[in-house]
């Protein structure tokens, strides 16, 4: 990497320096192709979504999971805040799959989409809860009537009960420093970065959800929970042991 790191200045615009950043894009280039196309394979088999299905992929990154679905030749749609990851996602797109800069807070389109898929822990990022309302409202004006939002988040439980409080790794000649805690209701990232003669530091500052906060957001944005699970086989949600918190909503008339 040849690009200077950029430190965050404080936790309220985190994810805007560090999604932006190369260095998040190295950390993370281990995630599993497999589980995440094993888990949309396990998803569309439970939703059973027609063939000309439109769907919004709501803070898409680099669009792995939107590619996917496009390849399983669905009208596929991904936004994302991130210019470095739409610029990526862009070389992958074709006649059914297109991707754009976008803040998740703000709507995209009305009535339009079937479905919003938001993976992979991609909510809770805002400085306040009012955001998060704003998000869920956005996605559901982006709905048709009936449609379905999909959302993937971490289950606060086990994370807590797990939570790694330091680690270091070397990835790509990188060294990344990271020291977790819990600080003001959210689990907090401190990355500390070495590279070369460069140093940095970055944050990740996620808000610390549980089942029942989504429950408040839907009630107030226009959805109703119909479905839990607790992992990416679309196992019951446990609170006390699930890895993940699966939900999965409608738009209700009215």
């Amino acid at each position: 990497m040849n690009e200077e790191p950029e430190a965050t200045k404080n936790v309220t615009d985190w994810f805007k320096v560090w999604f932006d950043s190369p260095y998040y894009h190295l950390l993370y280039q281990h995630r599993d192709e497999q589980e995440a196309e094993r888990f949309i394979s396990n998803l569309l088999a439970h939703l059973k979504p027609k063939w000309d299905s439109r769907i919004l992929d709501l803070a898409c990154g680099a669009g792995r999971h939107s590619m996917f679905l496009a390849n399983k030749g669905f009208d596929v749609t991904g936004v994302d805040l991130s210019t470095r990851s739409i610029r990526q996602a862009k070389l992958a797109e074709m006649d059914n799959l297109h991707f754009y800069q976008h803040d998740i807070r703000n709507y995209f389109r009305i009535n339009y989409f079937d479905y919003v898929f938001n993976f992979f822990t991609s909510f809770g990022y805002f400085d306040n809860e009012s955001d998060n309302v704003k998000t869920l409202r956005a996605a559901n004006w982006g709905l048709k009537e009936g449609g379905i939002i999909v959302i993937d988040f971490f289950n606060i439980h086990t994370v807590l009960q797990n939570l790694v409080a330091e680690e270091s790794k070397v990835v790509g000649g990188v060294t990344f420093h990271i020291q977790r805690s819990v600080f003001n209701d959210r689990i907090v990232k401190e990355i500390s970065i070495v590279d070369g003669g460069e140093k940095g530091t970055f944050t990740e500052a996620v808000q610390a959800l549980e089942l029942e906060d989504f429950q408040n957001y839907f009630a107030k944005t226009g959805f109703v929970l119909e479905q839990t699970f607790g992992d990416y086989k679309l196992n019951p949600y446990d609170p006390e042991h699930s890895d993940r918190l699966i939900m999965i909503a409608r738009k209700h008339a009215g």
